[in-house]
């Protein structure tokens, strides 16, 4: 019984961090839709792009390495959160880097369904994602 409380003692954190975790994504994915000029969802609800999909698919999964790496480093909870919006941060210039630099007509693509520029969106955020996972280190 001893060894089932030493196990179950971390769950007060895990569910601070996990819960902390999924309002960080909700936030992301509130204000992520919202920088977008074109309406990701509905794209993807009657299935007019794929490449949203891909596009949206990989700026989600770039931020959740990058809040990842927030959680497996802090010290604590504010510390968590404080490198959770750096990070949330880091994702939208990610976004624009893409937008504004890289793909200049980044919007008509991904709403003409143009599938290299979604994956080029994919990529760069996990990309940026991992980087920014690696560099929550201190």
């Amino acid at each position: 019984m001893d060894m089932l409380a030493g196990l179950l003692s971390g769950l007060p954190n895990f569910l601070i961090y996990f819960a902390t975790s999924i309002a960080f994504v909700l936030i992301f994915k509130f204000i992520y839709v919202r920088i977008t000029p074109y309406d990701e969802w509905s794209l993807i609800k009657d299935d007019k792009s794929v490449t949203a999909a891909v596009a949206l698919g990989g700026a989600f999964l770039g931020y959740c390495l990058a809040i990842a790496g927030a959680a497996q480093n802090s010290v604590n909870i504010i510390d968590f959160m404080v490198w959770g919006v750096i990070a949330m941060v880091a994702q939208f210039i990610a976004f624009a880097i893409v937008r504004f630099l890289l793909l200049k007509e980044l919007t008509k693509r991904i709403e003409n369904d143009e599938l290299p520029a979604g994956i080029v969106l994919a990529v760069v955020s996990v990309s940026i994602g991992i980087l920014n996972a690696a560099c929550l280190t201190y």
